[in-house]
């Protein structure tokens, strides 16, 4: 008896010639390689640098303040009111614009005396009254305050300079940051063997920031000056940060 013959198929995974390269069916997915897995290869620097520069001031600000003291609290703050008029006045008439004068502090306070073994005792009220002014001729600032002393102010906070347009100045930092950004990527391609060749990120950090007021000028200053103060506004140091990534190839 003749048994029926039954036909076997075998497949069997082998491998192409595409192009005389060798090609497997299962691996092509991995050939797929994206932009980021490139960039994670490459040799980059990532570096920072700084660009100064210094130019004189053309502004300042300063607080002026009156400070009175009376046995009640109405007194205190007419007496107030009243010098702190003359100041503002004197500030006018010394050519500081009313935009640039500005109330930044106002305060009644009863004023107590202390005895051991006593309960604190009125002696009466301590009214104050500052304002904050901004000086845009830095020659009649000296003037300006001696002028506001004669007319009754008699506390001067700290004073600060700045500049009425920082742009210019903070444009010649950032061409010295990136002057310096270059200059250290080429120190670092000599000393690796390799050589800067494309900037893939820049990023910036600092610019103008204005001085912070100094410790107080005067402390209940009062006094006849023959000549005006003297105030040396000196310079400012306005700083760019900067950072990069530079994409980098073997020299």
């Amino acid at each position: 008896m003749t048994r029926p013959v039954r036909s076997v198929l075998t497949t069997l995974a082998l491998p192409v010639l595409v192009g005389g390269g060798l090609l497997m069916g299962a691996a092509a997915p991995a050939l797929a390689q994206t932009d980021s897995d490139a960039a994670f290869r490459a040799t980059t620097f990532s570096l920072s640098a700084y660009g100064e520069t210094r130019v004189a001031p053309d502004m300042a600000t300063i607080t002026l303040g009156v400070q009175t003291d009376a046995p009640t609290a109405a007194e205190a703050m007419k007496t107030n009111g009243a010098r702190m008029n003359q100041v503002l006045a004197t500030l006018k008439k010394a050519g500081i614009a009313e935009r640039d004068i500005q109330t930044s502090n106002l305060n009644l306070n009863a004023q107590y005396a202390y005895e051991q073994n006593q309960p604190p005792k009125l002696t009466g009220y301590q009214a104050s009254n500052q304002v904050t002014i901004t000086v845009r001729d830095l020659s009649k600032l000296g003037a300006a305050v001696d002028a506001t002393v004669g007319a009754g102010a008699n506390t001067v906070g700290g004073i600060s300079f700045g500049l009425a347009n920082p742009k210019a100045a903070e444009d010649a930092a950032r061409l010295d940051a990136v002057k310096a950004l270059q200059a250290k990527a080429e120190l670092y391609g000599r000393a690796t063997g390799y050589k800067a060749v494309r900037l893939v990120n820049l990023s910036e950090g600092g610019g103008y920031t204005p001085n912070p007021p100094a410790v107080p000028m005067f402390a209940m200053a009062k006094r006849e000056m023959a000549d005006s103060t003297a105030v040396a506004a000196g310079e400012l140091k306005i700083r760019v940060d900067v950072n990069a990534v530079y994409e980098a190839t073997k020299q």
